[in-house]
């Protein structure tokens, strides 16, 4: 009898990063979503599998919605889910489900239709038009008993399936609902809220803020500083304790979506223990290199810092993009996980192993640390599929840890004309020293440089991060023509060994020591891993390099795979080969 697979879980390392184990091992995802529908038919994705393993994809992130497998009240169907996973595990490649349930974008549209036409049983919510009017909109009420039973029942009928027919964990981590939230107003005006709304404060809330005031992040701080300060009586309603604003009503949206997704999310728990996580559509303004053309001026989650204390008191009827963005509550989904509520989220729904963002014009890096709050894991499950999304991967696995990234709309594009397929080539490549190092606890910064133009300033810094005792000047390649995009990451081996990964940048290495007067490249070679055991993360030396290739002994050299020799006649500058080297640095002292 064969050994039965052991459950994928989380393991959190002592410097602060984790490892997703799956069949007990440290498992770095090379994921890759589908579009919403892709992964409703078996037919559809049977030319989808070959794609996505010729794209270096270890690992698939796909929808299974409540209107699919519950099409009738109390009546199951998982024939298509079934098929999807079987092929899954022929191509050898790992899921991650994604739960359309009550709530996907923060409306109700994947609902079945016995929810959607029962208005009385599953009241909907209501927003504030633009002329002032309360309507109905597309999405189903929190605020319902009704709904958070049934979308649990269904959830949690869905995780037993699972425990029933996947044995072998090819579903390693499931998502729960997607992107929740409240479009078009701050808050929920229907009766159900209203009342909710005017009615005292949760005392758990209360207390849990009070308790944590010290963690809380310091925009959610700001905000309720005056609640803080001057405690409110126990029978305050959200307005007396928080003041009127649309931070308040987000923060009242934010509980309830919490505690609504923590139910779901716990009933499921209940029947199939996989690591259950929830994202979230990011606010505030893009990222001003994003170079996103005006029609598409939001995607998915575009945003990212925290909105701060000075929000506009008066409640907001702008109208959400249909696909992402905004500056305030109701513009981008109010009451899901952005950063601000991230704190209400980790305490209210306790089943969820971590709160994911999805980047598309955010602030990359600020995301990334924001979503490391309170040390949870990061994971991005929808970010970019171009070379600017392909580029950023590199620091949130180097520098923050993240378990992995995951590309949009990965099915509909060939391999060959996404970035990703060359990166994720790379990072197949080194994954077993990447979490290695992260075993071992070893120092590791990822980075990248973005492309422009000749003509153009570059929009990129240079990196200047100390490890051990060495300041690391990271910077472009140095070409004679225009240089190229470039990213990688540095892992500190030894106190004086380093491992560089990746294209299009090179590295100065100067002791920190005070009585140093000269520091050297001792040594540097190219390495590729073991083709004898290409899963081993073994390495062997290809080349040594030295002369041209150190810009004559003064930089560790990471060429881009084409670099751009101008209108120099000496060809001193090489194409890149395998992206892996290694290097030695030495210090004197008198």
């Amino acid at each position: 009898m064969s050994k039965p697979a052991t459950p994928p879980r989380l393991e959190h390392l002592p410097n602060g990063t984790h490892h997703l184990l799956v069949d007990g091992a440290p498992y770095l995802l090379r994921a890759a979503e589908l579009n919403n529908s892709s992964l409703s038919s078996g037919r559809y994705m049977m030319d989808v599998w070959p794609r996505l393993v010729h794209g270096n994809v270890n690992t698939v992130l796909g929808s299974v919605s409540w209107e699919q497998i519950e099409p009738d009240e109390g009546e199951y169907e998982f024939r298509e889910l079934d098929e999807v996973l079987r092929d899954a595990r022929e191509w050898g490649l790992k899921v991650v489900l994604l739960w359309f349930g009550a709530y996907k974008n923060a409306m109700s549209t994947y609902a079945p239709r016995w929810v959607k036409r029962d208005s009385k049983r599953f009241p909907r919510a209501r927003t504030t038009s633009q002329s002032g009017k309360i309507e109905v909109c597309d999405a189903l009420t929190v605020f319902s008993d009704n709904l958070v039973r049934s979308d649990a029942r269904a959830f949690a009928r869905l995780m037993a399936h699972l425990h029933e027919v996947d044995r072998e964990y090819t579903v390693i981590m499931v998502q729960v609902e997607n992107e929740v939230g409240l479009l078009g107003d701050s808050r929920d005006r229907s009766g159900a809220a209203n009342a909710v709304f005017e009615a005292p404060v949760p005392t758990d809330l209360v207390e849990a803020l009070r308790k944590d005031w010290d963690v809380l992040r310091p925009s959610l701080r700001e905000r309720l500083g005056e609640f803080y300060a001057s405690p409110p009586p126990a029978t305050a309603t959200w307005e007396q304790a928080f003041g009127k604003s649309t931070a308040t009503d987000e923060l009242f949206m934010a509980y309830h979506f919490a505690k609504y997704v923590e139910q779901v999310a716990s009933a499921g728990k209940n029947e199939h223990l996989v690591p259950l996580y929830a994202n979230a559509w990011l606010h505030s303004p893009p990222d001003p290199i994003a170079n996103i053309p005006e029609s598409e001026d939001a995607q998915h989650g575009a945003g990212g810092a925290d909105i701060g204390a000075g929000s506009d008191p008066k409640v907001t009827n702008a109208k959400p993009n249909p696909v992402g963005g905004g500056s305030e509550p109701g513009v981008y989904p109010s009451g899901g996980p952005v950063p601000g509520m991230l704190d209400i989220w980790q305490v209210f729904a306790p089943s969820l192993s971590f709160l994911s963002p999805d980047i598309y014009t955010a602030d990359y890096l600020d995301t990334c640390r924001s979503y490391s709050h309170r040390g949870q894991t990061l994971f991005i499950p929808e970010q970019r599929r171009d070379e600017y999304g392909a580029l950023r991967i590199w620091a949130a696995i180097g520098t923050y840890g993240a378990i992995g990234c995951s590309p949009f709309g990965i099915d509909t594009i060939d391999p060959t004309a996404t970035p990703f397929t060359e990166h994720y080539q790379l990072l197949k490549e080194v994954a077993p020293l990447i979490l290695s190092a992260r075993t071992s606890g070893l120092e590791t910064y990822g980075f990248w440089f973005d492309r422009f133009e000749a003509g153009e300033s570059d929009p990129s810094p240079t990196h200047t991060v100390r490890m051990g005792e060495w300041q690391l000047v990271i910077e472009r390649a140095h070409v004679f023509g225009h240089p190229s995009p470039g990213y990688g990451m540095v892992i500190q081996q030894e106190s004086d060994r380093f491992l560089l990964i990746g294209e299009g940048f090179q590295v100065n290495f100067k002791s920190t020591s005070p009585d140093s007067v000269f520091t050297g490249i001792l040594s540097f070679e190219e390495k590729e891993v073991d083709p004898a055991n290409p899963e081993s993360g073994e390495l062997r030396t290809l080349r040594l390099m030295n002369g041209d290739e150190t810009r004559a002994g003064k930089h560790v050299v990471m060429p881009s795979r084409d670099p751009d020799y101008g209108d120099f006649f000496i060809c001193i500058t090489i194409p890149a080969r395998t992206r892996i080297a290694e290097c030695s640095v030495y210090s004197l002292t008198e």
